[in-house]
């Protein structure tokens, strides 16, 4: 492909297999790989209609900075080099900000985006309208989910081989299996206030 800069993007409540397999993907096309983290901040969260949800405390446990270290540990354990890893934040919401936060320029960074919903529909849409390069890969079937990793979590159940093994460390250390059923118990209505 010849870009410098392949761009990525999520929640990463917490990273999972799926997570690495995406940033598996999109280092398959060449360049740095940049990861950016969205709802990094409680105070710039968008309500989003086409994902309703995504902005409950519930859906979100983990701090920008927690996820940053599971995503860049997770990757250094796939072996990529860390100087060919950038995690930033990512105000999805915020088209006017992009620039600020994640390579832009066509000509020099590709944006992949796996669309399983309207939600990732929606995200390519406003890319391309912001005059992003953007791969959007349409996928039938989301085999694995945040929620998913986090229902398990907050139910007991096992939930450990969906998650590289530095993010397994990661909640561990993090106290993040009492934070998950302690978010989950206070019920979905509650607010985001880490």
């Amino acid at each position: 492909m010849g870009v410098r800069f392949v761009v990525v993007h999520g929640r990463f409540q917490p990273f999972h297999a799926e997570h690495l397999a995406y940033c598996r993907l999109a280092r398959a096309r060449g360049g740095s790989l940049v990861v950016g983290i969205t709802n990094f901040d409680p105070e710039v969260v968008v309500r989003e209609a086409t994902n309703p949800g995504r902005h409950l405390s519930a859906a979100n446990p983990f701090r920008y900075w927690e996820r940053a270290l599971m995503v860049r540990d997770a990757l250094a354990e796939d072996r990529l080099p860390p100087d060919r890893l950038l995690v930033v934040a990512f105000p999805i919401h915020h088209p006017e900000r992009w620039v600020h936060y994640v390579p832009c320029d066509p000509a020099e960074a590709l944006h992949v985006v796996r669309v399983f919903s309207a939600w990732e529909a929606e995200k390519v849409r406003r890319m391309r309208a912001a005059g992003l390069a953007v791969e959007a890969i349409d996928e039938p079937v989301k085999r694995l989910s945040g929620s998913q990793v986090r229902a398990r979590i907050a139910a007991g159940d096992h939930w450990e081989d969906l998650v590289p093994t530095a993010v397994r460390s990661w909640i561990v250390r993090l106290d993040g299996v009492r934070r998950i059923r302690d978010l989950t118990s206070a019920g979905p209505r509650r607010e985001r206030s880490l």
